[in-house]
């Protein structure tokens, strides 16, 4: 079985900063991350390849070089190799064109049975790469999985909604996306590190040459839509102090949530 997961680096929400005159992330000096959903989706296959002895798993992913990293720790984590598509015409694709760019470099991977997403990047939260790539490639998605089992010529998925949830059967191949109710990600071991960061570490840097993708149809030129402003949301915190008794204090309290229409 063949189980390919795509995968994202990017920052670490909790230091992200915007350049005010661009509107852009300040990427310089703020550490990047394997997407949560999508190491949810690693996991996953990961877990599947534990159960069974014919499973090989590739983790995909489209970035600056400095992405390898997020790619050597999926290596870390247990996958078998690792593809980095990586290319200045790349630069400020939308979902549209990075959907556009992962399916080329699939159609040339070709023999997959499961194709796994996160749900969403923390960094744009659109959740649209995944459904985008299955219609690009013609594939039945199951997306919002919250819990799944492999046979040998099907999935059988719990997908996740507000309401509850539901099982969906579906014949392979099927691209997935992931929640993070779905797993808990490992942690790599120390072996499996040293050998992700050696010379010898299975990963493959594929540019546009290397993948059969329109050329008008990526980058941030000919992408369909554009981010028209970016901001990190400024924190206010309100407070006042009330003095009095405990009933007084009791009493205050009352009131105020009164106003607040909160009782």
């Amino acid at each position: 079985m063949k189980i390919i997961v795509c995968a994202k680096q990017v920052p670490d929400t909790n230091e992200v900063r915007i350049n005010k005159e661009t509107g852009t992330l300040i990427r310089d000096g703020v550490p990047s991350i394997i997407n949560p959903d999508d190491k949810n989706a690693i996991e996953e296959a990961l877990r599947i390849k534990d159960s069974r002895d014919d499973v090989h798993v590739t983790v995909l992913s489209m970035g600056p070089p400095q992405a390898a990293d997020a790619l050597r720790e999926a290596l870390a984590m247990g996958a078998d190799e690792a593809i980095l598509l990586g290319d200045r015409a790349f630069a400020g694709s939308d979902t549209w064109a990075t959907a556009t760019i992962l399916s080329a470099a699939l159609r040339k991977i070709g023999d997959y049975d499961l194709i796994f997403c996160g749900r969403q990047a923390i960094d744009g939260d659109t959740a649209q790469v995944g459904p985008e790539i299955a219609e690009f490639l013609d594939l039945p998605q199951i997306t919002y999985a919250k819990k799944i089992q492999v046979t040998e010529e099907a999935v059988l998925v719990e997908r996740a909604t507000e309401d509850g949830h539901y099982e969906i059967s579906c014949p392979l191949p099927v691209l997935l996306t992931t929640i993070k109710e779905l797993n808990t990600p490992r942690y790599p071991r120390m072996r499996r590190i040293y050998e992700a960061y050696s010379p010898d570490a299975p990963i493959r840097f594929w540019s546009m040459a290397d993948i059969d993708v329109d050329a008008t149809q990526i980058g941030v030129k000919n992408s369909p839509t554009n981010v028209h402003k970016s901001f990190v949301p400024v924190k206010e915190f309100h407070g006042e102090k009330f003095m009095g008794t405990p009933g007084e204090l009791a009493a205050i309290f009352m009131d105020e949530m009164k106003k607040e229409n909160l009782v």
